[in-house]
């Protein structure tokens, strides 16, 4: 046993998991469908958001599955939904260390799991219930049985490796499918067989890449629509338009479905232009006014449901009266407003961007020339062979996030896999050739620290006004000292010389990690996880943003958004007064009330178990109900009450709004809330709320309120 892992697998556990118990809600969109998958089997299968199962959530079920049984076996809380991604976040680092460990020696494997540990995205998003984490520990677990497979070759090991594959893309769709050129390669380069056996093996992964893939896309798009839930957020209730369109292509072209974005400002929303399920060929359901909607969901899980040409807002004016900060035109779209910089090949590069995962990047550069330097056509090594996978993992991907028109900065944890086994590999080929002052490639290493420290200097200086500048200066510093002493002791010898590279590497490591303790000292967000030290304040989960709001009057300050579901959730709290009267008056219907906001149902589903109907999905915009279909329910005693979010909730459809109104009865106030705007933010201080003026973190509230109504037919 490697007892310098333990401190690493330890410093892993303690970055994802500390205070998750903290996080009532965790990304309320994802457990509330959790709260209802519990509830039958029929809900379990499709990820159904609500306790209807009539609308799934915007993704394919797998994680949820697995979220679906911790929350049976632990039961239903924040903590249990995030405690899986937690364990996947740790079980990466173990299987980055096995995976470098043959081929790079012991120190690489060390590097590089202690690297993956600290890479600050992964810390950010393996203390959610978002996806991802889960994402890249099974298409590491892929890509360990494809080097085992290979190296062996065998056949069942190389079909588990593309089987995972497919089941990583039932976890985020076609994300999954990222790292297939780099399977590809690695395939035909490293497996051990004749190229007949080869090529037939090839295309047998191939099919079971695709059947396992496909298999819950298609068996659910085979069955009547009648007879299962509206795919959330897709535009032909379709899993695999949902899978190429809105969760493929679009995330390319930054060109999203318009479900989720009416009333969004500056031609951000264009209203919902799919007609009511089964009529895709309707009219609009929204008037695409430009008012924004009530409580909107803009800090969606994925923030999908928002797009438009400009993410600008007109005259830099925000909601009551804010302002944008100098210098944050966010420019480019909605990548421009989420904080994911300006398109182009230094994108990773930019402040938004770079300190979620790039503080390496100089040394994964300079490492791979000092793995490359000895190549030869006719001796390409097993170091080679790994090293071309781990770039063509990463170099596609970066290419990707370089010109992608809309993603948010936690996608980025794709790249912490390749970017910690290529540190690890590379820093100790550079150490070697330092060590045996190999000419040129000597010099390798030294200058990769200087690199290194100045590109960290770069990324924290932004915040030395949060931080101070001390943390930045330091590391410039200590690089820069360090780098000298290195190039002093380059042909002498001395017995602090090993002492001295290893204080090189750990001078690199000092704003990574002090960026991957962020979410834990600045606080996380739970719906858009981002590391850095704007953490919760940044609007978007803004870290890497620095988003300070001027209030109008020349006056700066950093708003404290809290949430029981995390940072940028917009969550109530089961109100008792509405509880009881809707109990209290209820007279054998099934579900306690129906509502057009997820965020209204959530508490209810997640610590009542009360069964509520979503009518439109995420965005509120799904057409999961025709007004005749609504009738139905009524008319059969299933549900008689209604929340409506003023201004028709928060984007949703109108028709189903306009029928509620026009068939029921408005319940006063006084007889079934508290008192409390239910779209308020429970951050206990109401006056930053008014004045922020924000339903759901950046949900633009502009004071609507929810209505309850009876309808009796």
């Amino acid at each position: 046993m490697d007892l310098v892992l333990l401190p690493i697998v330890l410093l892993a556990a303690f970055l994802n998991g500390y205070g998750i118990w903290n996080d009532q809600y965790a990304n309320s969109y994802y457990t509330t469908a959790v709260g209802s998958m519990l509830s039958n089997f029929h809900n379990f299968f499709y990820a159904s958001l609500d306790s209807a199962g009539s609308v799934t959530v915007d993704k394919p079920p797998v994680v949820f599955w697995i979220q679906t049984a911790f929350a049976y076996v632990f039961g239903l809380h924040g903590w249990s939904v995030i405690l899986p991604q937690v364990l996947a976040g740790i079980g990466s680092v173990l299987l980055i260390y096995f995976m470098v460990k043959p081929t790079y020696g012991l120190a690489a494997a060390r590097i590089s799991a202690l690297v993956l540990a600290t890479v600050p995205v992964v810390a950010a998003v393996s203390r959610t219930n978002n996806i991802d984490s889960m994402l890249v520990f099974t298409l590491l677990l892929g890509s360990w049985f494809l080097f085992k497979g290979s190296k062996q070759g065998s056949t069942w090991r190389i079909l588990v490796a593309f089987g995972l594959i497919g089941v990583a893309f039932n976890m985020k769709m076609l994300q999954a499918y990222m790292i297939l050129p780099a399977f590809y390669l690695f395939y035909l380069l490293a497996f051990q067989a004749k190229w007949r056996r080869k090529i037939i093996l090839l295309i047998g992964s191939t099919a079971v890449l695709a059947v396992v893939s496909l298999s819950w896309a298609v068996t659910v798009d085979s069955i009547p629509e009648d007879e299962r839930p509206y795919i959330g957020s897709s535009e032909t209730n379709s899993v695999m338009e949902l899978a190429f369109g809105y969760n493929g292509l679009a995330r390319l072209t930054g060109q999203q479905n318009t479900a989720g974005n009416a009333g969004m400002p500056n031609g951000m929303g264009q209203g919902d232009n799919r007609g009511n399920r089964g009529d895709s060929s309707s009219g609009p359901n929204q008037t695409g006014s430009g008012v924004p909607g009530v409580g909107q969901d803009v800090n969606a899980p994925d923030n999908d449901n928002m797009n438009g040409s400009n993410g600008n807002f007109p005259n830099r004016q925000m909601p009551n009266d804010m302002e944008m900060p100098n210098g944050r035109d966010f420019g480019g779209g909605m990548g421009g407003m989420f904080g994911t910089g300006e398109k182009g090949p230094l994108r990773l590069f930019q402040t938004e961007l770079s300190g979620q995962s790039s503080w390496l990047l100089p040394v994964v550069l300079l490492g791979c020339i000092a793995i490359f330097a000895g190549l030869r056509r006719r001796n390409i090594t097993n170091k080679h062979k790994e090293a071309l996978f781990w770039l063509t993992w990463l170099l596609p991907v970066a290419a990707f996030f370089s010109v992608a028109g809309f993603f948010h900065q936690y996608y980025l944890i794709m790249l912490a896999p390749p970017i910690a086994a290529l540190t690890g590999a590379g820093f100790v080929a550079m150490w070697k050739s330092y060590r045996d002052r190999n000419g040129w490639q000597a010099w390798l290493l030294p200058v990769s620290v200087l690199l290194t420290t100045l590109f960290g200097w770069y990324i924290m200086q932004v915040y030395n006004d949060t931080i101070g500048a001390g943390w930045s200066i330091s590391e410039l510093i200590a690089g820069i000292l360090v780098t000298v002493i290195l190039i002093v002791m380059l042909h002498r010898t001395h017995q602090w010389k090993q002492g001295f590279i290893i204080a090189g590497f750990i001078v690199m490591l000092i704003g990574p990690i002090y960026w991957a303790f962020t979410p834990i000292t600045y606080g996380g967000n739970s719906m858009i996880p981002a590391a850095g030290p704007t953490g919760s304040n940044g609007m978007f989960g803004g870290a890497g943003m620095g988003m300070p709001m001027s209030n109008g009057a020349g006056d700066t300050e950093m708003p404290t958004m809290g949430g029981r579901g995390g940072m940028g959730n917009r969550n109530e709290e089961v109100d008792t007064a509405t509880l009881n009267y809707l109990k209290e008056h209820n007279t054998g219907e099934t579900y306690l009330f129906a509502t057009t906001d997820y965020n209204q149902a959530a508490p209810y589903i997640i610590d009542e178990r009360a069964a509520v109907i979503t009518l439109g999905g995420f965005s509120g915009s799904d057409p999961v109900y025709t007004t005749d279909e609504l009738e139905q329910l009524v008319k059969s005693g299933q549900v008689k009450y209604f929340m409506v979010g003023g201004m028709g909730g928060r984007g949703g459809n109108s028709d189903i709004s306009d029928w509620i109104k026009e068939h029921g009865t408005e319940i006063p106030t006084s007889e079934w809330n508290t008192g409390t705007d239910s779209g308020s933010m429970d951050n206990g201080d109401t006056e930053s709320e008014a004045g922020l003026g924000f339903g759901f973190g950046f949900g633009f509230g502009f004071g609507g309120q929810t209505t309850l109504y009876e309808v009796k037919l």
